[in-house]
């Protein structure tokens, strides 16, 4: 135990020497970022800061952000920052408009936060490349993973022409943006918001700069220091047994009578299979023929693991076992084509490639595909190690594998049909805080919030973040 203690005060004393502040942060105005009631007090702007922190005078990053609050808050207590998940999205891009009533604004002063290399952000790191390939690849039935790979090559040329240091962008570096927005704003400390890979950003930041954190709020979370890679088809199968025994506790008739069953059979009888279908993209006056396999009927399914659409699960697989697929892989393929102009992907495999995919052992990723013959071969997400090896990024320092250890208080949500971040991850972060409380809410996928059928778990939490909370409801547990 002292052995471990020992190299943990190392590493945070490695982590502190390495960022301590040779630069001063700078804000510039970002004017129009965001309309908001005139009696609110809003700034907006962008976090100047170095992109390589070890190189305070080189090349420079531009983060946007907000900062809003009504007259009688508190400009330095009390403040509440949110940075949105991904990683790769922007948290800004989603917020239009902020009324005088605003549920940004219901604990204090709110700030939205970008992480760099997103939308907005300077630079942006987009790989357009990318979505253009995978559309070929179904229209030309050509290798998708070849061609992806190829594209993200091109991707990473462009950036490393511009100057651009691709492992500059990873989990620790936006920790220390958050503070040193924190600082540049003159705030005591922060209440942290942050969803699924945020949740681990704002764990970064508590290890890091725990002056800085009065409380976190954690939305299924991702902590950094798991091996996401070889846990993931686990996840998906105990997502998956949650609506299986949904169905055995809740459904009346016999529709669904041994449905786990007749799924484990029948995507396990089809791997390596192949189907076509014709599909006419939107726009397009011709209908083509491509190829689709079990994975696309597995997107089908796991895309719907969510809140609003969990109850229609068991149907999708019945009607994927018989036969019927048009409709789902329709859905699938229209995803595909439309694209998803919202993610910086470089952002997001600079995250995932210097964080998780360094860290994978390849050999346990593998062996789930073994135990779990009807999830066998799915690819879970969208990157892994044929595009890290074509992104070559710097591992993190391996303090980012080290469990975060905080007395902080934390609220931590979790749904028990997430097929991303299971309460087995959440109650790993438990674990080494003390003072943390979760919330293991029913029926509820990726995100499910803080709200349970009328009771606002936030509110009672920031009024008093170290005393235990009741449950008030028979959709959750709080443990």
């Amino acid at each position: 135990m002292k052995k471990i203690l020992i190299i943990l005060l190392c590493a945070a004393i490695f982590i502190q020497k390495v960022y301590c502040q040779k630069y001063k942060p700078v804000l510039e105005p970002y004017p129009g970022l965001v309309k908001a009631d005139p009696r609110l007090i809003l700034k907006t702007g962008y976090l100047v800061v170095p992109e390589n922190r070890s190189k305070p005078e080189g090349r420079k990053v531009k983060i946007p952000f907000l900062f809003v609050r009504r007259p009688d808050q508190d400009p330095r207590k009390n403040i509440t920052l949110y940075t949105t998940g991904g990683p790769g999205y922007s948290t800004t891009l989603n917020i239009d408009s902020i009324s005088y009533n605003s549920g940004w604004l219901a604990y204090g002063g709110f700030i939205a936060f970008d992480q760099r290399g997103t939308k907005r952000a300077q630079p942006c790191l987009d790989c357009m490349e990318v979505a253009a390939a995978i559309k070929r690849s179904y229209r030309e039935g050509k290798n998708k993973d070849s061609l992806v790979s190829q594209a993200v090559t091109q991707c990473r040329n462009r950036f490393t022409k511009q100057g651009v240091n691709l492992s500059a962008y990873n989990t620790i570096e936006s920790a220390e943006d958050i503070n040193d927005l924190r600082l540049a704003l003159n705030i005591d400390s922060l209440n942290l918001v942050g969803i699924s890979y945020s949740g681990g950003l704002m764990l970064t930041m508590a290890r890091n700069h725990p002056e800085g954190v009065r409380a976190l709020l954690l939305n299924s979370p991702l902590p950094g220091y798991v091996n996401f890679e070889e846990h993931a088809l686990f996840n998906i199968n105990e997502a998956l047994e949650q609506v299986f025994h949904n169905c055995e506790t809740d459904s009346s008739g016999t529709k669904y009578k041994n449905l786990r069953t007749k799924f484990h059979q029948y995507f396990s009888a089809i791997n390596g299979k192949k189907y076509t279908m014709a599909y006419q993209e939107k726009g397009s006056k011709q209908a083509n023929n491509l190829t689709y396999t079990k994975n696309e009927l597995l997107d089908a399914i796991i895309g719907r693991m969510n809140s609003r659409q969990v109850s229609t699960v068991p149907a999708v697989m019945i009607d994927l076992i018989e036969g019927r697929h048009d409709k789902y892989v329709q859905e699938v393929f229209d995803g595909y084509f439309a694209g998803n102009s919202s993610v910086s992907l470089g952002m997001r495999y600079s995250v995932y490639c210097s964080e998780q995919i360094s860290y994978d052992d390849p050999t346990l990723e593998a062996q789930q595909h073994l135990v779990l013959p009807w999830l066998a071969g799915y690819p879970f997400n969208d990157v892994n190690h044929a595009i890290c090896n074509c992104w070559k990024v710097k591992a993190e320092p391996a303090i980012a594998k080290q469990p975060v250890y905080s007395a902080i208080p934390a609220l931590i949500s979790a749904g028990d049909v997430d097929p991303d971040c299971r309460p087995f991850y959440n109650r790993l972060i438990k674990r080494y805080m003390p003072n943390s409380q979760l919330l293991i809410i029913h029926n509820r996928g990726h995100a499910p919030g803080f709200s349970v059928d009328g009771t606002d778990y936030v509110k009672l939490f920031l009024d008093n973040p170290h005393q235990k909370l009741t449950s008030q409801s028979k959709n959750l547990i709080i443990e």
